[in-house]
């Protein structure tokens, strides 16, 4: 029995070390490190002794608040445009005073381990001494009778000396059990005392088995544990009981922690299950976050669409638990790495990008106080001239924030109006010749709608002549000017429209009779053919994004705002009917593949 109940008890000795690593992830929650310090310095300077498990808990969570501060001030230093190289760590007052308690608190540790470990040794000295007593007891049943008062005091002032050195416990204890074994067997003198004693030791260690015993019916698995430490301390200075029942009792006493040891193995299990459970979600989050840092930014706008996207998982890592306390470091590192990259080259781009702004609202503001000094010009040619090439100019100007680049807009459009309404205005004495102009034109938007109802093979012959034509006559009447811009330019998109199609089905049907000659160069004349149409395709797409990028920038509140952006939009059109018909050529190889 001797050596299975040592067993039992170094199984417990290891069970209680473990629970103390399970009682960590159940402590309390802090909410910031002010209530931390505050704890911190409760123990440092209150009466109780520092406890090592929970010391090592606040450590922790103070220093992981500690760092989600630091990284929540350097995300706001950066999203403010801030250079992350020249970012500079202030010293924080609460992490010093951090430090400073926990200083204090070594030295109590220090200290009461010291005490502790005296303490110890002078137990195990005392217990020694008992052993020897009791050996001197047990010669005969002659002496064990005279010495059974003595004996009796010794055991009670066995169960008064509680720690001894870890190393040496279990060792003392065999050999304390084994001798008071013998005493017992020894008193034969004195039955009735031997019997009594047998009888109170079985009543104690029958209690102390229906104690252990309910203890299955605590819902605290963790306090139900630290009973049975104490029961089991309990029993083990608790005498023997008659040689017939020591089995016995001894099984049944087993029993009963092996429930509630394996109840508390299966909570541990379950809280270490539960922290590999984080550990794969939070793998999960570095991975995604990972996956958003290796695409592509081709804008402001995916910076900005990402950039929610990290925010909504920097928001989902906040409510998952801790994970293994071999990872959870690590994986924190991991996610964090992730998230600084992204930032620093959004940082970045920002950055290169408020200078590219820059620069351009620079040429524009250079325009635009070119149009003003030439607003109030009478050289009519000459300025108009100017201004046309300061409009164009302009077009080849990249992009800017849009309410500046509306601005602009607005302040070089009005300094172009004024000058040509002012010209308009002085040149009222050439109104027949413009009246003469307008019916010229009138004359060639009928011819360019009758050549729309007529088609023909030699329509966009037809069509260019006309639109020479058109170009080469003067001005009309300011009055009459828009509404014949608008009548001129719906004919002219319809005829476009018509030619692209045309010409694109023409251009098309031309390829695919093409394409067995194609073929015939070679086993890969069809697979190069069809690369270097993607690389059409692609390269229309990109011109296509810069001129819809650039109409987000236009103003459409004035009538040359307007033309300018109908004519822009007759670009993307075209570029769109060029991309279908690169599409449909693609389309055409990957048919004649599969024949």
């Amino acid at each position: 029995m001797d050596s299975q109940e040592n067993a039992l008890q170094e199984e417990q000795n290891v069970k209680e070390v473990a629970a103390e690593s399970v009682e960590a992830t159940e402590r309390k929650q802090y909410e910031n490190k002010k209530e931390v310090l505050e704890r911190i310095r409760e123990i440092a300077h209150g009466e109780e002794a520092p406890q090592k498990d929970e010391v090592d808990y606040l450590k922790t969570v103070f220093y992981k608040l500690h760092i989600a501060e630091r990284e929540a001030r350097l995300k706001e230093y950066i999203d403010g445009g801030g250079d992350p190289e020249q970012y500079q760590i202030t010293p924080d007052p609460d992490e010093e005073a951090f430090k400073a308690e926990m200083g204090v608190i070594k030295e109590k540790r220090q200290q009461q381990l010291r005490e502790l470990e005296q303490e110890k040794q002078q137990n195990l000295e005392r217990k020694l001494a008992i052993i020897e007593k009791i050996k001197t007891m047990i010669t005969s049943p002659e002496e064990a009778n005279k010495s059974y008062k003595e004996f009796k005091t010794l055991q009670e002032e066995w169960r008064d000396i509680k720690n001894v050195p870890a190393e040496r416990a279990n060792e003392l204890w065999r050999n304390y059990q084994l001798y008071v074994e013998q005493f017992y067997d020894l008193l034969k003198l004195n039955s009735e005392a031997r019997e009594y004693d047998f009888k109170k030791n079985l009543e104690a260690k029958t209690r102390l088995c229906e104690a252990a015993e309910k203890l299955a019916e605590e819902p605290d698995v963790i306090s139900a544990f630290h009973q049975l430490q104490k029961l089991h301390q309990e029993y083990r200075e608790t005498g023997p009981v008659a040689r017939e029942l020591r089995e016995e009792i001894w099984q049944r006493f087993k029993t009963a922690s092996t429930v509630i040891n394996k109840r508390h193995q299966q909570h541990f299990e379950d809280l270490r299950a539960k922290e590999e459970e984080n550990l794969t979600r939070k793998t999960e989050l570095c991975e995604k976050v990972e996956a958003i840092c290796a695409e592509e930014n081709k804008g402001s706008g995916d910076w900005e669409r990402h950039t929610k996207q990290i925010m909504e998982l920097q928001t989902e890592w906040k409510t998952i638990g801790f994970a293994p306390q071999k990872m959870n470091v690590k994986i924190f590192e991991r996610f964090r790495a992730a998230c600084d990259d992204f930032f620093g080259r959004k940082a970045q781009y920002f950055r290169s990008l408020k200078d590219t702004f820059k620069e351009n609202a620079d040429k524009k503001r250079a325009l635009v106080e070119k149009a003003k000094e030439l607003q109030d010009s009478t050289d009519w040619k000459s300025t108009s001239d100017k201004l046309i090439n300061l409009q164009r100019e302009w077009k080849t100007i990249g992009m800017v924030p849009k309410k500046l680049g509306d601005q602009l807009w607005e302040e070089f459009l009005a300094a172009c109006n004024k000058f040509f309404e002012a010209r308009n205005a002085a040149g009222a004495n050439n109104r027949s010749d413009e009246r003469e102009n307008l019916e010229k034109k009138r004359s060639i938007i009928e011819q360019l709608k009758a050549a729309a109802e007529e088609a023909g093979d030699n329509l966009q012959q037809r069509v260019q002549q006309l639109v020479e034509e058109y170009q080469q006559v003067g001005h009309v009447p300011f009055k009459e000017k828009d509404k014949l811009y608008e009548e001129y330019h719906a004919v002219l998109d319809k005829l476009y429209k018509e030619l692209n199609i045309s010409v694109a089905k023409r251009r098309l049907s031309k390829f695919k009779d093409n394409l067995k000659q194609v073929a015939e160069r070679g086993e890969n004349a069809l697979d190069n053919e069809r690369a270097r149409l993607m690389r059409q395709y692609e390269q229309l797409k990109q011109e296509v994004q810069t001129y819809e990028n650039n109409l987000g920038f236009l103003n459409a509140s004035s009538k040359k705002g307007n033309s300018l952006i109908d004519e822009m939009n007759r670009k993307v059109q075209k570029l769109k009917d060029e991309v279908q018909l690169v599409r449909d050529k693609i389309k055409a190889i990957d048919a004649e593949n599969r024949q």
